[in-house]
């Protein structure tokens, strides 16, 4: 009975993710812009009411300003470099800042467990000079009360891709992980019905804490309501190699039947190398819930069933220019972002690298003058 179950598994794996096309048409069918030199005009979502993700949404394309007025200062604060995801949003801020003309400098708190050192870098920025912050947070709500002050001070605050609570910031870049997490979810669901088979999958959604990370939880398990897709095991933590590869063999070591891991990028690319030392690659499928360079090689490989995209070069293109806007007064648009996709093995053709991945050969930029 084991064996008639675990394969009816392996055909839910293999066999129906090439028919997971056209069960999800709507969802892949819809272009992305280029975001070559001239990465503009690009498709994005705007929300009706600013900073409340749940409102209404209006589609558009986003057309940032020619150059700035002034070489304006801007600090950039991301919570670590720690994966090559932050890494596709310092390249996107990098280019927009040098075609803007503005000057950048970038700190990385080194890890989603250092709150503080990412206050004290924020504070550090400031006597550098910065007139406007652009802001990866490390918590939903622990930089509030500095969010607050800066605006006091007339330095505006832009929300990058994490998320944070405040009321005060004056612009949000962000792709909703709500979005990303059902994306993924849904992938899932449409991949089983093609077996009418249950599915159990182990989930990583990342740092406990994180705003983005509990979006990202909320949307793949409203995606999974009502399926045969059923979450057995949930472990958070940071996203360091090393603290993905812990919790990967502790989930491993408890359950002996799981169908897909689901996680970050960094869980999926620990993954597919832990399962393979334990020759279990046919038995379990991998999917990250956002991408990265080595998401990207997984699924050319075939060892990594799909992800969706946040788009996050283009994030932080948007980031940049919402910043100058906001210092000119010209921040018409507060809350902005891509239109996030899935890419699978069959979507690769199709797919523009650069919204989403670092080109080869760029190395993490802390400062441009």
């Amino acid at each position: 009975m084991r064996e008639r179950t675990m394969r009816a598994r392996l055909s839910l794996i293999h066999s129906a993710m090439w028919l997971v096309l056209a069960a999800l048409g709507a969802v892949l069918s819809s272009g992305t812009a280029k975001a070559g030199d001239t990465w503009y005009p690009f498709p994005v979502d705007v929300w009706q009411t600013p900073f409340d993700a749940s409102s209404e949404r209006d589609q558009m394309d986003y057309v940032p300003l020619e150059e700035a007025s002034e070489k304006w200062r801007i600090c950039v604060s991301f919570p670590h470099m720690k994966d090559a995801y932050w890494l596709a949003v310092n390249f996107g801020i990098v280019e927009e800042v040098k075609r803007l003309g503005v000057a950048m400098k970038l700190y990385e708190a080194g890890g989603y467990g250092n709150l503080n050192v990412q206050r004290n870098q924020i504070q550090e920025c400031m006597d550098w000079g910065a007139q406007a912050v652009l802001l990866g947070a490390i918590s939903e709500d622990g930089l509030n009360d500095l969010i607050t002050e800066l605006a006091d001070e007339g330095v505006p605050v832009i929300d990058l891709i994490n998320g944070v609570s405040s009321p005060d910031i004056a612009g949000k870049a962000q792709v909703t992980f709500y979005d990303m997490g059902f994306l993924a979810g849904q992938y899932l669901v449409d991949l089983t019905l093609a077996n009418n088979k249950p599915a159990w999958i182990a989930w990583f959604p990342g740092p406990e804490g994180a705003g983005w990370v509990k979006a990202g939880d909320q949307g793949l398990r409203d995606a999974l309501k009502g399926s045969l897709v059923e979450i057995i095991a949930t472990s958070h933590g940071d996203t360091g190699k090393g603290a993905q590869l812990e919790l990967l063999n502790s989930v491993l070591k408890q359950h002996a039947h799981i169908d897909f891991i689901v996680g970050t990028a960094v869980t999926a690319e620990a993954a597919t190398s832990e399962l393979r030392k334990r020759r279990l690659t046919k038995q379990v499928g991998v999917m990250s819930y956002y991408y990265s360079p080595g998401v990207h090689k997984g699924i050319r490989r075939g060892t990594i069933l799909a992800a969706p995209t946040d788009l996050p070069g283009v994030q932080g293109r948007i980031g940049v220019d919402m910043a100058v806007r906001a210092l000119e007064k010209k921040l018409v648009l507060k809350h902005v972002a891509p239109q996030p996709t899935v890419v699978d093995f069959q979507r690769l053709e199709t797919f523009d690298e650069s919204t989403s991945l670092p080109p080869r050969g760029f190395r993490a930029t802390f400062d441009v003058n």
